[in-house]
């Protein structure tokens, strides 16, 4: 975990929008296309285990199942402990893995969690008034 703001301020974000989660069962992946809200619309694709593009594909749609997943409950756990999500943020490749971050508001002030972007947008969609995806510019660039 880091506070406050982690990272450099040079970095630039745009905001995007959960495209499509695409499931290849032979391989036993998924993909999530990201794309961009406005602007340019380029987009980023990312891979995801399975059970991580079910639980993201859920929150979009918002699906609950009859006991709830790990977000679900996650989402439970913030909203008792009054901390909001204020954006998921994918800010970088490291190695082949994409980074996440989850910013929250808490009652303590502002804490950032490095993170599975896929957990990060899954919490994200999750709110009652869905968190701003974020990616950082130079990946949107790369795709």
């Amino acid at each position: 975990m880091s506070e406050g703001a982690p990272f450099a301020p040079e970095v630039a974000f745009r905001v995007v929008q959960v495209e499509r989660v695409v499931y290849d069962f032979t391989s036993a992946t998924a993909l999530v296309t990201l794309r961009e809200a406005e602007g340019e619309r380029r987009s980023l694709t990312l891979p995801l285990a399975v059970p991580d593009a079910t639980a993201l594909h859920q929150a979009l749609h918002h699906t609950v199942g009859r006991r709830p997943l790990t977000s679900e409950l996650v989402v439970s756990i913030l909203q008792e402990t009054h901390a909001d999500v204020i954006a998921a943020r994918v800010v970088r490749v490291r190695d082949g893995v994409y980074v996440g971050e989850l910013d929250l508001m808490t009652p303590r002030g502002r804490r950032v969690f490095d993170c599975r972007p896929s957990d990060a947008m899954t919490l994200a969609l999750r709110q009652v008034v869905p968190a701003p995806l974020l990616v950082a510019e130079d990946l949107l660039a790369r795709d």
